[in-house]
């Protein structure tokens, strides 16, 4: 069985023994990341004690960057895995104007966002990813 996030076909923003960041490359909300346990397991209760603390702690690491950078109004946090039983955390930055807000933005899209609000947030992403590897490799 392949798993597409144990080998991750995209560069990861950090990176370091336990756990990678990357930046999701979709197109309708800028600034989504994954922190990505790097070894392949299933669950949270399937990590030693430290290692959650670890992985809790780099997902609180990257919504803060998200905050200080994007300025969202929400930061939407979940660890699904039904599709990819690999665990992972999404890292959601939330806007009232984007496209499923204020549901979950696996719902059916209520509008769309205006391209120039998109290419502003995307302007973005180089001051996040700069910030959440300075955050994360300061620990």
């Amino acid at each position: 069985m392949t798993c597409e996030l144990c080998e991750l076909a995209v560069q990861p923003i950090y990176r370091n023994d336990k756990l990678s960041v990357i930046l999701v490359d979709d197109a309708a909300y800028p600034g989504f990341c994954r922190v990505v346990w790097n070894e392949h397991v299933k669950e949270m209760s399937d990590l030693a004690p430290n290692d959650r603390m670890l992985l809790n702690d780099a997902v609180w690491h990257v919504e803060l960057a998200l905050r200080d950078v994007m300025a969202p109004g929400k930061v939407n946090v979940a660890s699904l895995g039904n599709m990819t039983p690999h665990l992972h955390w999404h890292v959601i930055p939330r806007f009232a104007d984007d496209a499923h807000f204020p549901n979950a933005v696996w719902t059916p899209a209520v509008r769309t966002t205006e391209e120039p609000i998109l290419a502003a947030r995307r302007a973005l992403l180089p001051q996040l990813a700069a910030s959440i590897a300075r955050r994360l490799g300061a620990q």
